[in-house]
């Protein structure tokens, strides 16, 4: 919490809104994972969520959360995304992260067929304390188009504090390189336009050490 600390006077600016939340759509650039994940029978989707997750747990700003109007730290969170099931509606996955790629994708794999196959709505959080409820981080991917900007549904936006990250349609292969539309959505208090910026950074970072550290299996 001693990062916290040096923004306290912005988190308590920013509670007051009725709407504290930040939005920002970008395009993020990354190396063309799909390749590595072709040549390893490895699903583009979940090699991405495991870097994406794995790079947010290095920002601290990401990882602050209010619980019982006090501002905490988490020390890790729940695995976690949206599917569209048999009937074509929304339905959440939900697994325990492992920091092993392949053990991961697995885990990410059956809960993403665990949601699909089901069509009453699971994973709500309804299952969670308070406290066990924060540690989450909302996930959504719509592959269909190019994503410019979204809008989560909140609850109560002034006690919005669980990050919300969206992305859309990969870019056409060209090289070495690719790009997807990005959106993260966070309280203000706690992340600014330059922690979004990190995390642009972080991710692709991330990507670029999974593939090395993978390049010989």
């Amino acid at each position: 919490m001693k990062n916290f600390e040096l923004r306290r006077d912005r988190y308590e600016a920013f509670r007051q809104f009725d709407n504290p939340l930040l939005n920002i759509s970008l395009t993020l650039e990354l190396p063309d994972f799909r390749p590595f994940c072709k040549q390893r029978e490895l699903p583009p989707f979940h090699f991405f969520l495991y870097c994406v997750l794995s790079a947010i747990e290095t920002i601290d700003n990401f990882m602050y959360r209010i619980h019982e109007d006090e501002v905490i730290k988490i020390d890790d969170f729940i695995g976690s995304f949206t599917v569209i099931n048999g009937d074509n509606n929304l339905n959440f996955a939900r697994f325990t992260r492992s920091a092993d790629l392949r053990e991961f994708i697995a885990r990410s794999v059956r809960a993403g067929r665990e949601a699909t196959a089901s069509r009453a709505l699971i994973n709500t959080s309804a299952d969670l304390t308070p406290r066990q409820a924060r540690d989450n981080i909302y996930i959504t991917c719509m592959p269909w188009f190019d994503m410019r900007a979204i809008e989560h549904p909140v609850f109560c936006h002034r006690n919005s504090d669980i990050p919300s990250l969206a992305w859309g349609k990969f870019s056409a292969p060209a090289g070495e390189t690719m790009t997807m539309p990005f959106s993260v959505q966070a309280h203000h208090g706690f992340v600014d336009g330059y922690h979004v910026h990190l995390l642009a950074q972080a991710i692709a970072k991330r990507v670029s050490e999974v593939m090395a550290a993978h390049a010989g299996t």
